[in-house]
């Protein structure tokens, strides 16, 4: 009986202990915005040329509803898409007006409004945070003004919804900022959520 005992408080031990180590994740498998083209999304602010065509040259907004609207064409989805993209519609459809020399056009990002993220759980200072340029996990933590005495550094989650699906990302704070584990300090994509535990 003592020893039937003994294994299992050792087996409830090696679990307790086993969920206080790195957990397995493969982080190489996560997309780096900034190795792939910028995404636009609502409130960025586009200038778009149409050359020798000031008349339909101009800045646009992306609305709440991911359009801008051009003068001609009219409506256009913005929202979700890369400037290249947007650029080749445009030209598509001024193909029917531009008749000399076709459609040359260029696409310039001039604002970035949309890149937004939600630090939240145990930080100093919880809630949505914007940047004009792509913020890592531990930025992102310090941001939002550092874990509070409360938090638990080696229990961070990273909740990400986006053309992978929905996941849940183990990280842990005191691996990234010790440095030696840089491929857990992901890059934050717009619409996710840190959660310190």
């Amino acid at each position: 009986m003592r020893a039937l005992a003994s294994v299992a408080l050792a087996l409830v031990a090696s679990t307790v202990l086993g969920a206080c180590g790195p957990v397995a994740y493969d982080y190489s498998k996560e997309p780096d915005p900034r190795k792939q083209e910028f995404v636009l999304g609502v409130n960025d602010t586009v200038r778009i040329n149409v050359w020798k065509n000031p008349e339909l040259s101009g800045d646009a907004r992306v609305r709440p509803d991911g359009t801008i609207t051009m003068p001609l064409i009219g409506d256009i989805k913005a929202a979700g898409r890369s400037p290249s993209s947007l650029k080749a519609e445009i030209t598509k459809r001024l193909q029917s007006y531009v008749k000399d020399e076709g459609a040359i056009v260029s696409i310039a990002v001039t604002d970035v409004n949309s890149y937004r993220f939600t630090v939240s759980g145990q930080v100093e200072k919880p809630g949505i945070q914007t940047a004009k340029y792509f913020v890592t996990a531990a930025e992102a933590i310090a941001m939002a003004g550092g874990l509070n005495r409360y938090a638990n550094p080696h229990r961070l989650v990273l909740i990400r919804n986006d053309i992978h699906g929905f996941r849940r990302i183990p990280l842990d704070y005191d691996r990234i900022s010790s440095g030696e584990h840089p491929e857990e300090n992901l890059v934050l994509m717009a619409g996710d959520t840190l959660f310190a535990q």
